[in-house]
This record gives structure tokens, sequence and C-alpha cells, in this order.
């Protein structure tokens, strides 16, 4: 098929948020310059403009998940680090970011590196066999001494900013490792934690440095000698403390822990200046910090990211919302203006689709992974995995009712008055949120798609292979058509103006059927796997079809003889789950990267 005359262009991406695990530290990163932060997620390592953070950035040459990132102290460079073991040095200057070198450091996961202030030198640490720490020279991976002596693996690393030159760890051995050089070598271990060490800084003058530990203590050092100088409280927090960060008068130090605040010390008097009750939830925990200018930034376990307000303790001035796990479903409000999406970990978030502003839907949720979603006028229905249907509110952004389904849920869509849920055993009418009929099946449905005209649905079979076509009157079921296929039906829609049922494959296949009486227009395994959705624009003049293999379809089914499409690498190294169209020349997706992305397309 031609490619001729479809063109795809990137209008934005709404980025994933930092991703958390409860018990573990994250690392977050400013750039010299103040203007960016940075993290990762996946495979990913996500830049994001602080001041305004719609605004991202997303580097996608990790082959394995990503552990921490950092700017070299130039600006130029970025070190990214991976949970084999892998260092990628990248260029920042170029919207490209060609490679500069890549090292395979240690044996395990990179929990923590760090830059000399010169950007000559890398230092790593994490998990390992034995060598649990490494430094290099970046352009040529030659060690610059040794920072062997932990037996357990090390949670964080730092370079001192200031000469005499020093490395500090924190390891799960409860030590502190402290390294005079170059060539680094040990001088001391400091035993004053009682449980694993989470995170090790030094002050951006090198006056101090500061550890903070799962036994809730933060102490404060001597950054020339290493000696103990003074602690933080009796105890600094509550909880475990996993991150900690000074301003950049070095006379401020911001820590955050797992019992849900965040403080802000005077390091000279050892004293609370400020405290930030972040929440009661677990989700709430604070697992990592950056002070950046007059910018404070925490995140939560939720992978929420706080700017907090030295003026308002109560409040963050700002919080970014967005999903840290996979995106699992997708919906536009009627008039186009909000994207909702649901997740693997049973958030249903929205976005406005101008802005890009994110919250999340107010109430309690599901219990379990988002299958799909739709929405019909004022109503947002979704299904889950925990075997429920929710019909919530559009306009008060709120969880509606809930109701058990008989078996799991694969797929619903709605139109008018009725719903239709394709469950596993199961085909479910509602009409007003009202269940009216139930039919059992024994094909195991993977999808659903209801007629414009609530004459007639459409169920995509996993077991049998087939398109199973029903009519639809009075809130009953009856099948009047089956079609052999060559694999599952992930997904299928009937257009708009309800004269053709797009279809996505298990089989690879995207095919197209002209109604009423199903005549095949497209059959095409331009995909290189699975396909997962399609969609159609409003004009029903062209559709979408998202995959596996990463990319995106863009298919023109009338108008052109034979029909024309275009493929795209929508989402790097991620599976696409779902596509919806805001207008004929707007498409969204959405993917395991948890990545929110919108498209121009042009024809």
């Amino acid at each position: 098929m031609s490619q001729a005359g479809i063109d795809a262009t990137l209008k934005g991406t709404f980025a994933t948020l930092p991703r958390t695990v409860r018990g573990r530290p994250i690392v977050i990163n400013g750039d010299p310059k103040g203007k960016n932060f940075i993290y990762t997620n996946g495979n990913y390592v996500i830049i994001r403009d602080i001041e305004n953070p719609e605004i991202a950035d997303i580097y996608a040459e990790h082959a394995k998940e990503t552990t921490v990132a950092k700017y070299a102290p130039s600006g130029f460079y970025i070190a990214s680090a991976d949970i084999s073991g892998k260092v990628r040095i990248w260029d920042t200057t170029q919207k490209e970011h060609p490679l500069k070198n890549e090292f395979h450091s240690i044996s395990g996961a990179i929990k923590d590196l760090s830059w000399s202030p010169d950007s000559l030198r890398i230092c790593v640490a994490g998990e390992a066999k034995s060598e649990f720490a490494k430094v290099f020279h970046w352009d040529s991976g030659t060690s610059v001494g040794n920072l062997t002596g932990n037996v357990k693996s090390i949670n964080s690393i730092d370079y001192r900013a200031t000469r005499p030159f020093r490395i500090v760890t924190g390891s799960e051995d409860y030590n502190v490792g402290y390294f005079e050089g170059p060539p680094f070598k040990l001088k001391s271990y400091i035993k004053e934690h009682t449980n694993f060490v989470n995170t090790v800084r030094f002050s951006p003058d090198g006056e101090v440095f500061a550890s903070g530990g799962a036994d809730a203590m933060v102490y404060i050092y001597n950054g020339s000698t290493g000696d103990k100088v003074g602690q933080l409280g009796d105890k600094a927090h509550k909880g475990g403390v996993y991150a900690l960060c000074f301003d950049s008068s070095s006379k401020k130090l911001l820590t955050v822990s797992a019992d849900k605040t965040a403080k802000i010390w005077d390091v000279e008097t050892t004293s609370v200046v400020t405290e930030f009750v972040m929440g009661d939830q677990v989700q709430d925990m604070q697992v990592g910090c950056l002070w950046q200018n007059d910018n404070i930034l925490t995140v939560s376990l939720s992978g929420y990211i706080n700017y907090l307000d030295v003026n308002n303790p109560s409040t963050p001035r700002r919080i970014i919302k967005g999903h840290n796990k996979s995106i699992t479903s997708l919906a536009l409000s009627s008039d186009k203006s909000t994207i909702f999406t649901g997740s693997f970990d049973s958030h249903i978030n929205y976005m406005d689709a101008a802005s890009c502003i994110d919250d999340e839907l107010i109430g309690n949720g599901h219990a379990n992974q988002v299958t799909d979603m739709v929405i019909n006028e004022d109503t947002l229905t979704s299904i889950s995995i925990d075997d429920t249907i929710r019909f919530s509110s559009v306009s008060s952004k709120s969880y509606g009712s809930s109701i058990k389904l008989e078996s799991q849920p694969k797929s619903v869509d709605a139109s008018g008055s009725i719903s239709v849920v394709a469950c596993i055993n199961h085909l479910v009418v509602f009409e007003n949120e009202r269940k009216i009929s139930s039919l059992p099946i024994n094909y195991e449905a993977l999808s659903v798609a209801l007629h414009p005209g609530l004459t007639e649905v459409a169920v995509g079979g996993a077991v049998d292979n087939k398109l199973h076509i029903y009519e639809l009157a009075n809130g009953t079921l009856t099948e009047k058509i089956k079609i052999d296929m060559t694999g599952g039906i992930a997904d299928l829609k009937y257009s708009p103006d309800g004269s053709m049922l797009a279809t996505a494959g298990t089989d690879r296949k995207v095919r197209l059927f002209q109604l009423p009486n199903y005549l095949i227009m497209i059959d095409s395994n331009a995909h290189n796997a699975r396909v997962n959705t399609v969609a159609w624009a409003p004009d029903s003049k062209h559709f979408a079809s998202g995959s596996i293999d990463s990319q995106i379809g863009i298919w023109v089914a009338v108008g052109c003889s034979p029909p024309k499409n275009k493929l795209f690498k929508g989402h790097p190294m991620s599976q696409l789950n779902r596509v919806a169209w805001v207008d004929n020349n707007t498409l969204v997706s959405v993917a395991q990267d948890c990545m929110i992305k919108q498209w121009k397309i042009s024809y």
C-alpha cells in the first residue's frame, strides 16, 4: 500500500512520572543552569522543564530498565544507568542526543551515580556480586582508584564538588564509606547508622556532607575529614529517610521520609526551619527530592512530584500528577477537550487536552487494572480486572457506582442509553446503568463494539478466532453472523457513520469491513506484531491502529483505491495500548511506557 500523502508529527508528550517502589529511594537531578530536572522510568530518561513541566524530552536508548540519570556539571552531557550495570553518556545540546560513550561498570543494577566537578570522572554504585562501586574517566573508562570494601549493596554515592576531592557511599551494610583521591582509596567506614543508609550528599561548597538512613537518622560530617560534626534532632523523622538535598547556599538541607513529611533544616544549628506534612496515606510517603534554585521538589510514593511552598507548608504550590505505571485504557470527553486515562495500577486520571494539566478522579475507584473505558455524554464507563463496571461522572470528575459482573470484563462500548460489556464468559447489556440482559458465551470475548445506530453489536473471540455479529433489539442480543478470522480480535470499532467496522488482530492483521454485508475492504499485515487497538476519526474516512511493535498506523478508508496507510514509530521500545482521535487531524496515543502523546496527522 502506498504511504504517500500521509504525514504524522508529534505535537507533544505528557511524560510519565518517576517509577517508585515502596522501601526504595529514587534519584531526581537538576541541570546546572536550573532550567530542567531529570529522572527515570522503565527504559526511559525523562527531562522536564522545571517551570513548565508539560515540556518534556524523552531519551529512549537504554535496552534495560533505567535507574538513575544525572547532568555533568558542564551541562553538556548526561550519564544514565540501568539495571544491567551499564552507563551511557550522551549529549544534551543536540535534539538527537548522540551517544558519546557506553560502559558496563558493575555486575548489577546501578542505584546512583555522580560526576566529578570538572565533568571528567563518574562514580557509580549499586548491586553487584563483589565490587559495588566504581569510579572511572567518562571518555575512556579508565579506573580512577578503588572503591571496594562494602559487603552489601550501595544505595547512594556522591562526589565532592571542591578540592580535596572525596567520594562518599551509603550502603545496606549500615556504613558510610569515605574515600580520598584521585586515585581513590578507602580512608574510613563511618559506623553511625543502625539500618540501611539510603542517601549521602555533599553540600555544594563541600564543607559538609550528610547521610540519611532507614533508621530515621540524618548525620552531618566534615567534608574534608569525614568526621561526624552533628545530627538532625534525636531522630530526623519518624520513619526512614529516603533522600536529602542541600540548597545552593549549603546552609539549608531538605530531607524526605517514609513518615510522609519533608523537612528543611538549618545545617549550622541542626534545627527544623519548615516541616511539610504531605498526607496520611501510604502513597504520600516521600521517596525523592531536589532543591534547584527557588524550586523545592519532592516525589511521593505515588510518583506525584510536589513543588513545596515555604510560605505555605500545608499545601504544595503545584503537584505534577499523571501515571507511572502502564496506561491500559483511554477515552475522550464528548467535546474532546479532556483526555481520560486508566492504568495498570487501577488509577483513572484526566488531562486537559490543551494545557496538559493532569489530575485524578475523586473518590474510591477500581481495585485493579483498568481494562477499558468509554465516554458517552456525561458518563465515563470503565471496567477492571476487579470484575466490576463503574459509571462515573465526567463533569464532576468523580467515581460513580460499581456493579459486580459475572465474569472478568475485557472490553466495553456505549452509545445513547446502552452499554455493552464483553466478558470472558458473558455479554452483558446495560441500559441507563441498569443491567437488562446477560448472554453466556464459550469463546472468551476479547473486544466489543456497539453500532452507533444501536442495531447490532460486534464481538471479537479469543478462543474460536471468529468475528461475531449480534442483532440488538429491546436489550437482547441474537447472533446473526460469524466470520472466520486467522487470529483473535483484540479491538474493533464501528465508524461514526455506521458504514464500516475496523478490527485489530492478535495475528497482526488490520481489517476493514464494509457494512451491511461485511465485505472485506482492507486485510493487511503491515504491523509486525499483535495489533492492540483501532480508532476512527470523526469523519469516518480515516482510522488509526496501534501495535505491540510500537508503531501507529494511519489508514485512509475512503476516497482512494486501493486504501493507503502509513506506519510510524509512536512509542519507541513500548507497545501501543490505545489510540483515540481529538479531531480529524489530531490523534492521542497511550502505551506501556506510561506516556500520553498527541500527534498532528495530515493527508
